[in-house]
């Protein structure tokens, strides 16, 4: 196969320019040349005309030659260049040869540059798309997370990013948060993507509801137990828009794509209020609270009836845990007055994030 026909098909396979194609072949084979002579001045050229690689040697011209590896007599010179005049340096074909070892080498800095090449396109298409909701379509599910393919690239989806329940299925197409681009792959992996933050559940709403995107609804805070519940405070900056039934659509039209994009999490969505008392009780949803008590700036008492303690503590503690992130204030359940029953469920600074958002079906 001629080198032009190399060319061609890593031009059409890789969506390489051909000039630079050229130039690392070219680099390639430099440094296998200068691996086994690494004192001569070699010089390697792909000769467009001849469809070949042209390894060259540059010597001076000398009346008298003394050092055949850098030197040529004037009159062989001459026979090359008739213009050439003593002193000048000239290149001429290299006759030494190369053995497998460095011929290997050479395939090693062509396929790495290669590489290098195919990195940085990948990272400059898809940089600016960084923290934005992407298409994929399942390729592989392995043991640490799932690879998409997101269009002639691919993009990894790590186990601890995936929602709980997310099932793996070659050939499904799912969205995911395109959390990070990185300049080269990082354990093979140069796309990351999000399923399980807050952020992707903002960014879902900003798709699925235009007041958000148009900043008329805010989302104020999110906390999110994945697979399980999260939950979303939304202030309106129109009088005339009710921020929760804007999040959630005429019968659920808004919701529903958010929701089924989660598999079985549920959302609450609260409205901003700047009652602290209110925002407790909305942030234990869907529990009925019967009163709330400040402690002081980080403590509260909560009131709920019996039939409604269960459903405040959720599966796990986990709804009154996200209700105390969610206020920054740690909720205790209270049965009868004076007496605190529940466990005290303290904040998780960690997992609450100001700027995300997330939507509410009651359990």
């Amino acid at each position: 196969m001629k080198l032009s026909q190399v060319i061609d098909e890593l031009v059409e396979e890789k969506g390489l320019d051909r000039s630079v194609l050229g130039s690392i072949i070219c680099e390639g084979m430099l440094v296998a040349y200068k691996k086994k002579y690494p004192e001569l001045p070699i010089s390697v050229e792909y000769n467009k005309k001849t469809d070949d690689i042209e390894v060259l040697i540059e010597k001076k011209v000398v009346q008298s030659v003394e050092d055949e590896e850098l030197e040529i007599s004037l009159r062989k010179a001459k026979a090359i260049n008739e213009d050439v005049q003593l002193d000048d340096a000239l290149l001429i074909p290299f006759e030494g040869s190369i053995g497998r070892i460095e011929i290997l080498k050479a395939k090693q800095v062509i396929a790495q540059k290669i590489r290098a090449i195919e990195f940085g396109a990948i990272y400059n298409e898809f940089k600016p798309k960084e923290g934005t909701i992407i298409h994929g379509v399942i390729h592989k599910c392995e043991r640490h997370g799932v690879t998409l393919k997101v269009g002639d690239a691919f993009a990894f989806l790590p186990k601890s990013l995936l929602i709980p329940g997310d099932k793996c299925i070659v050939g499904y197409s799912i969205r995911a948060l395109l959390k990070e681009v990185l300049p080269e792959p990082r354990n093979e992996n140069q796309l990351i993507l999000d399923r399980a933050s807050a952020e992707f559940l903002k960014k879902l709403f900003e798709l699925e509801v235009p007041e958000i995107f148009e900043k008329l609804v805010e989302i104020k805070r999110i906390v999110r137990a994945p697979g399980y519940k999260s939950k979303i405070v939304v202030l309106s900056h129109d009088k005339n828009i009710d921020p929760v039934g804007t999040c959630v659509g005429v019968g659920g039209a808004r919701i529903k794509p958010i929701l089924k994009e989660l598999g079985t999490e549920k959302i609450d969505i609260i409205a901003a209020t700047s009652s602290l008392e209110q925002f407790i009780m909305d942030s234990l949803k869907p529990a009925e609270v019967n009163r709330v008590e400040l402690l002081d700036d980080k403590n509260a008492d909560v009131w709920v009836d019996e039939d409604q303690r269960s459903i405040a503590i959720g599966k796990m503690g986990q709804n009154i845990a996200l209700a105390s992130q969610l206020t920054g204030v740690q909720l205790h359940l209270v049965k009868n007055e004076g007496m605190t029953e529940s466990e005290l469920f303290e904040p998780d600074d960690e997992n609450v994030n100001d700027e995300s958002g997330n939507e509410s079906e009651e359990e």
